[in-house]
């Protein structure tokens, strides 16, 4: 295995081919349902014609362009890291952008979104801002990532759900209820259990397993498919399905300022970059953080080539319609599994590509049994608060507000942002202005704008 070690530094990096490919299989388990959901969001929408999508097709344009992202990762960054349709940057493409321009429009300011991203990478700009960013804010950034997937995983398991009277509650009427959510609890507490038992491949182990509970369940009680969310769990009819590439390379790079207008246009593609740009980077630093990559400074390794493969991957998302890739954060299960290196986005990339061919197989794994997964590594990455000064109230409370908002807005974007501002506001208020990196300055105004845009109907 010399050569694996040469190509991806495992000695270097404190890892094993076992643990990078128990952590690649772990984060691909995790972020499957990208697969079907994100096809379910864009054909959900139409555009300005009132066109729809064929899921089919997205579905493959989705699988596709995820495992060249994480391949390039995998090959290029050498980082555990694996890229796929954002959640978030989907919702704007359907329902901020098509509702003006064409599909093939839409599509095209999400590649122009990459290309921007790829120029500020590559200029160095998006890594002198990463490098400006407070250490205790990187930390903060970490625990917000924690809190925000646990959150998923629990919203997605139907452990918490929406409240008549509150905005959250417990189960969907205030209690827990139905065999989704006790699948799920049966899983948690099973990865619980193995993991702090240090069994090896405990949360992938967990996840087989719930998933396997899961099947036999839904055999046996007759339960709503939809009480299971995306997917629901049972042995699928066939194993293998044609992909359909129709999709690919249909955009249209600036038919949308024609279409939808010069303003319009500009407002989405400005949403989509800056969205893109911090919330990759908020899960990049994260991530890395947790898998120990993280020097003490705050940097992390072959940073350039990391931020310049999120933004070519942006771009071709776009270019096979499959809506903007960007960094998943359900990659921290697969670091959470030992993964932390390439090796493991190049089985998580590999996996992905398989499923252009196996699509069925994606439907056999439900929210209930992938969800606990992200309710363990966010209590792992909520260590990182040990790290922040609490003492020191100029950081504490930036890096409180950017911890608290990334789960109560559904946003690593609006976190970061918060907690930015906040932090460049302090400063400011103390008359230590001197102390902020000038970087600081405009990525503070770059975040008064974005949150503006929305405040006055922008």
């Amino acid at each position: 295995m010399d050569w694996l070690n040469r190509l991806f530094e495992l000695r270097g990096r404190e890892t094993t081919v076992g643990a990078e490919v128990r952590g690649g299989v772990t984060t691909f388990v995790a972020m499957a349902y990208i697969i079907l959901l994100n096809p379910i969001i864009l054909a959900g929408a139409t555009d300005v014609t009132g066109a729809r999508l064929s899921i089919h097709q997205l579905t493959t344009a989705t699988a596709l362009a995820a495992a060249v992202s994480t391949l390039l990762m995998a090959v290029v960054g050498n980082a555990p890291l694996a890229l796929a349709a954002g959640l978030g940057l989907n919702a704007v493409v359907a329902y901020q952008a098509a509702p003006h321009m064409t599909w093939a429009q839409a599509m095209g300011l999400v590649v122009l979104e990459g290309i921007a991203i790829v120029a500020l990478a590559l200029s160095g700009v998006r890594r002198m801002i990463m490098n400006a960013i407070p250490l205790a804010l990187k930390h903060a950034i970490s625990v917000g990532i924690g809190l925000f997937i646990a959150l998923i995983g629990l919203v997605d398991a139907g452990f918490v759900a929406r409240g008549t009277g509150t905005p959250v509650q417990l189960g969907s009427t205030g209690h827990l209820t139905g065999w989704p959510v006790t699948v799920f609890c049966f899983g948690l507490l099973l990865m619980i259990v193995l993991y702090t038992r240090r069994t090896p491949g405990a949360i992938l182990i967990s996840i087989v397993v719930t998933a396997v509970v899961a099947i036999v369940v839904n055999e046996l009680v007759t339960i709503d498919p939809a009480e299971w969310g995306v997917v629901a769990p049972r042995v699928p009819e066939s194993i293998i399905s044609a992909p359909d590439f129709e999709l690919l390379g249909r955009f249209d790079l600036f038919g949308g300022f024609v279409t939808a207008g010069a303003v319009t246009a500009t407002v989405v593609l400005f949403t989509l970059v800056l969205s893109g740009f911090f919330d990759a980077m908020g899960t990049i630093i994260g991530v890395s953080d947790e898998a120990g990559l993280v020097d003490e400074q705050g940097r992390v390794p072959r940073l350039g080539a990391i931020l310049t493969v999120d933004g070519v991957s942006a771009a071709l998302g776009g270019a096979a319609s499959a809506s903007a890739n960007t960094v998943f954060v359900e990659s921290a299960a697969g670091v959470g599994e030992g993964a932390r290196t390439g090796l493991a986005s190049l089985v998580t990339g590999a996996l992905l590509g398989l499923t252009l061919l196996f699509t069925p197989i994606t439907t056999v794994v439900p929210a209930a049994a992938a969800a606990p997964a992200l309710v363990v590594v966010g209590a792992l990455m909520m260590t990182q608060a040990r790290n922040v000064p609490w003492q020191d109230l100029d950081v504490a409370i930036p890096a409180f507000l950017t911890i608290a908002l990334m789960p109560f807005t559904y946003s690593i974007t609006t976190g970061l942002g918060a907690g930015i501002i906040a932090y460049v506001a302090v400063k400011l208020g103390r008359g230590r202005w001197r102390e902020l990196h000038p970087l600081l300055y405009v990525v503070a105004a770059l975040f008064v704008l974005f949150f503006a845009v929305g405040l006055f109907g922008g």
